[in-house]
Parts: C-alpha cells; sequence; structure tokens
C-alpha cells in the first residue's frame, strides 16, 4: 500500500513540474509565460540592457540550459555563435524556431560607397529577427510556442489552448488600438538610430528612416543626406534603444529642431511598448 502511494505522489509531483524553457529575447519571454501559464519557468537568454548583437551567455546561464527542455529561437545574431553550444550542451533540448511560417523582410545594407567613413565592401543581406515587433507575426509566434509545448505536455493542452485564445484576443486588440492612433497619418515616415522597426511599419503602413545601416553608424555625407532627408520629411522626433550610441541621433535632432526619444524594442513589457511608438509617431506628426 505504502509503495501505490508513494508512486502516485511521485507520478503527481512528476506531473506538476513546470516545463524549463529559455529564450533568446525578453518579449519572447512573455509570449511563452501568456501561453504556458503556471506549467512553464522562462527564462531569456539576453538580459535586460544587453545586446542580441554582441550577447554572450553567462556560464551559469549554459549550466541551466543543460536542464532545459525547451529553447525558442528567434534568429538574433548571438545565436549564430551559440546554438551548436547549446544544442551540444543538451543533446535532448527541443528547439522551436519561432520565425517557422513567416516571411522575413531583409535588413537594410549600407550602400553609401562615397563616403570615405565607411567601408566600401558591399555589406552581406540578412534576414530581420525583430518579427515581434509586428502583433500580426506574433500571433504566428504563439500558434508555435503552443505546439509544442503541447507537444512535451499534452497533460495540459486545454490550458494552453485556453491561454493562446486570450492571447490572440489580446494581440487583436492591441492590432486595433495602433490601427486607430495612426490612421490618417500623414507622412507615415519615422526615424529610427538602429532599424529594429521594421516589420512594425510594413504592418501598419509606415517606413522607418534607419540612421544606422549594416552595424555602421553614418558618417559626415550619410550624416548630412539623413538630416537633409528627416527636414523633406518633417520628421520631429527619433527613436533610439537604450543599447545603442545615441550620439549620431542627438546630432540630427539638434539639426531639426526634433528630440531623441529612448524606446527599447527589446523591452519585457511588449504591449506597453508598441502603443508607446504609435502614439510617439501620431504625436509627431501633429
Amino acid at each position: 500500500m505504502r509503495k501505490w502511494l508513494f508512486l502516485i505522489f511521485f507520478s503527481s509531483a512528476q506531473a506538476s513540474t513546470p516545463l524549463q524553457v529559455f529564450v533568446s529575447v525578453l518579449p519572447q519571454q512573455q509570449f511563452v509565460e501568456r501561453i504556458g501559464g503556471e506549467h512553464v519557468v522562462v527564462e531569456s537568454m539576453v538580459r535586460p540592457g544587453f545586446s542580441p548583437h554582441t550577447y554572450e551567455p553567462t556560464p551559469s546561464q549554459v549550466a541551466r540550459l543543460a536542464k532545459a527542455d525547451l529553447y525558442v529561437r528567434i534568429g538574433v545574431p548571438f545565436e549564430d555563435a551559440w546554438m551548436p553550444r547549446i544544442r551540444a550542451a543538451n543533446p535532448d533540448l527541443r528547439i522551436l524556431d519561432a520565425r517557422d511560417g513567416i516571411a522575413l523582410r531583409e535588413m537594410p545594407a549600407h550602400t553609401d560607397e562615397e563616403d570615405p567613413q565607411h567601408d566600401t565592401e558591399p555589406a552581406s543581406i540578412e534576414p530581420d529577427p525583430h518579427i515581434w515587433t509586428s502583433p500580426i507575426l506574433v500571433k504566428q509566434m504563439a500558434l508555435n510556442i503552443y505546439k509544442a509545448l503541447v507537444a512535451l505536455d499534452p497533460a495540459h493542452a486545454q490550458d494552453y489552448h485556453d491561454h493562446l485564445a486570450a492571447f490572440t484576443t489580446d494581440l487583436d486588440t492591441l492590432d486595433h488600438d495602433i490601427r486607430n492612433e495612426l490612421a490618417g497619418l500623414t507622412p507615415r515616415r519615422f526615424m529610427v538610430f538602429h532599424p529594429a522597426w521594421g516589420y512594425f511599419a510594413e504592418t501598419y503602413g509606415l517606413e522607418q528612416i534607419p540612421i544606422e545601416k549594416a552595424g555602421k553608424e553614418p558618417g559626415s555625407r550619410s550624416l548630412t543626406a539623413l538630416i537633409e532627408q528627416a527636414q523633406r520629411e518633417s520628421v520631429r522626433v527619433i527613436f533610439i534603444q537604450p543599447q545603442f550610441p545615441r550620439k549620431a541621433a542627438e546630432q540630427v535632432a539638434k539639426a531639426i529642431k526634433g528630440r531623441v526619444e529612448v524606446i527599447d524594442p527589446l523591452s519585457l513589457d511588449y504591449f506597453e511598448t508598441l502603443r508607446l511608438v504609435a502614439r510617439l509617431i501620431a504625436e509627431s506628426q501633429q
């Protein structure tokens, strides 16, 4: 009798153990937590304030990865160097590519070869990993995450399904609010330092004008051209991420009598960040 009670208790304890999930960037953490609820423990590899372009996981993160059930990648640069090591640390780890089923756009490449402050070698074209800046694409990501969680933990499939439905409803509301905020806006261009908002712009019929291209800050000629373009387009606000230098953005802002706004697309507060971006773009055109 005691043996059976022990087995029942042990089986119940195993069933209630949450899945250990790693993601690459903080917005993904919110997505997995919304779908997984109490059945997941989620950790973002890139910690707050760090850049996914240059990030190196800590030894303690690598140790925890060895015990993880799922890794959700998204295509940010540090993954190229670290995914083989992550697989080596945990050969049984299930790896989900959140980009599955999503048509990727290309990151803007630097083409101003006349600027002596830039290399004249053509920049390689890379897919833009910032798919989370579009609520429409996050719905596809959420479906991918849901399927992966159900495959790992079918006992809680109904919970995952219910959470997915609620999350999708919230994404639809966010999309509706952003479209209302930007309705009738002309011109539909905004300036950024790092071109992280391409999918957001594409979803809402906008155009982002990047200061940095292909990882390079503008030289003197490019900077002058950007200032002239900003003046033509009546740009009054420039978005910059806290992970990047702001000198070039401040130079442009000063020349056009505009301002710099620090907006972090890597923020864990996904919904508020996107609403804020839409509001600032709308206000800058008033």
